[in-house]
């Protein structure tokens, strides 16, 4: 198959959702050293606290503050989108519920809830 005929297929909202589901989860694992480190810095100690704090107002090296928020979001998103999508997943599976308009539906409720509690997060932590 060449790539020209690979980049005309249009995948159903279901494969979106499936293969989002897939880079949340990678996402997810490759940012675990940074997901690790704001858990043990915000309940360590008042001082760890305070360093963690400083580094979502202020940066850490060469990375500014707004890089550092934008990597959470970027985590928020992952974190709420695997879930949602992986309760879809348990749903299709303990149900039977596999059919063409149910996997359409529940793609759309995913994609949709995940962008929304993501913007709603993203506020909070950005304002």
């Amino acid at each position: 198959m060449r790539l020209v005929d690979a980049l005309q297929y249009r995948l159903p909202l279901a494969g979106v959702v499936s293969i989002l589901h897939r880079a949340s989860g990678l996402v997810l694992f490759m940012l675990m050293p940074f997901i690790v480190w704001m858990f043990d810095a915000s309940l360590t100690s008042e001082i760890t606290y305070g360093q963690f704090v400083s580094v979502f107002s202020n940066g850490v090296g060469w990375f500014g503050g707004w890089f550092v928020k934008l990597v959470a979001l970027a985590l928020i998103w992952a974190y709420l989108h695997h879930f949602l999508a992986g309760l879809r997943h348990l749903w299709m599976d303990a149900t039977h519920a596999v059919t063409r308009e149910f996997g359409h539906q529940s793609a759309v409720a995913t994609l949709a809830l995940s962008a929304l509690l993501t913007l709603a997060l993203g506020y909070k932590l950005f304002f």
